[in-house]
């Protein structure tokens, strides 16, 4: 059988009596890092006197080697008791964990995925926006015109839009807010359920302001939805990859997302 089990994104308080369960009586462990898994473990003895299996085995399994993995599986792999725990938090979501999934799927094995903690629905609460349909971005690209597009999509998705950023892309990120958004409210999370965790919430300036340089940390950004909901079926990507003019391509984006064409024009500018 395979279990997915979610362990605590800061807060060792925060696993369940369920998921400590799970972990202990594993015969494998399939881990985003075994040196994470294991230092977990020792916590769970020490703090609870847990008793775990003896000889459990530790499976390195990122996402960097997931496909090879899964790829070399035999169904009676899981004839044991096979647990996969990512580094923190819910696996499949930023995660891996998807894939063994679809494999149980695939070749009727059991499984089962447990509740827990989980950073995109802690901040999407701790927001207090009041649209509660929601969208989670995950990472935006690191830079170029994949990133601007991604961005310019979660900002006019018409829903409550949670995106992870990393401390060294913050900042950035924050002045893209700016450029594209001045006037959006944003919510941002900092080491959430941790000794330090911080709320900021405002436009990206003000909260550029209040961070004063202290981007250290992980962080969880909390887009308010905008105003007018992107019914279209055509996307700004897709316009994009349409040779037309840049005026004619603005007009279009200004409709479906209704941003002024001016400002979306010298946007497109910036693009070249």
């Amino acid at each position: 059988m395979l279990s997915l089990v979610p362990t605590p994104i800061g807060n060792i308080g925060d696993i369940s009596l369920r998921a400590i369960e799970a972990l202990s009586e594993a015969d494998t462990l399939l881990c985003e890092d075994t040196r994470v898994t294991k230092k977990l473990i020792h916590i769970l003895k020490e703090r609870y006197n847990t008793n775990f299996k003896e000889n459990q085995h530790f499976i390195s399994l990122h996402s960097h080697n997931e496909k090879t993995f899964i790829d070399k599986l035999e169904p009676n792999f899981f004839e044991d008791n096979i647990v996969y725990v990512s580094d923190a938090g819910m696996p499949g979501i930023s995660d891996p964990g998807q894939a063994l999934v679809k494999y149980a799927q695939e070749n009727s094995i059991d499984y089962d995925v447990l509740p827990g903690a989980n950073a995109v629905l802690t901040a999407f609460v701790a927001s207090g926006f009041i649209e509660t349909q929601m969208l989670f971005w995950g990472f935006l690209p690191h830079k170029g015109k994949d990133r601007v597009s991604s961005l310019l999509s979660a900002l006019n998705s018409g829903f409550t839009t949670i995106i992870y950023e990393s401390p060294h892309r913050l900042e950035k990120f924050l002045n893209e807010l700016i450029k594209e958004a001045p006037l959006r409210k944003i919510f941002l999370s900092k080491e959430l359920t941790k000794k330090y965790q911080k709320y900021f919430f405002g436009t990206a300036k003000e909260i550029l302001e209040q961070i004063s340089a202290n981007y250290r940390g992980e962080w969880v950004v909390v887009l308010e939805a905008s105003s007018k909901h992107n019914l279209s079926a055509i996307s700004q990507n897709d316009i994009l990859e349409l040779d037309l003019p840049k005026k004619t391509k603005a007009k279009l984006i200004s409709k479906i997302t209704g941003e002024n064409t001016k400002e979306c024009y010298k946007r497109l500018l910036g693009l070249a």
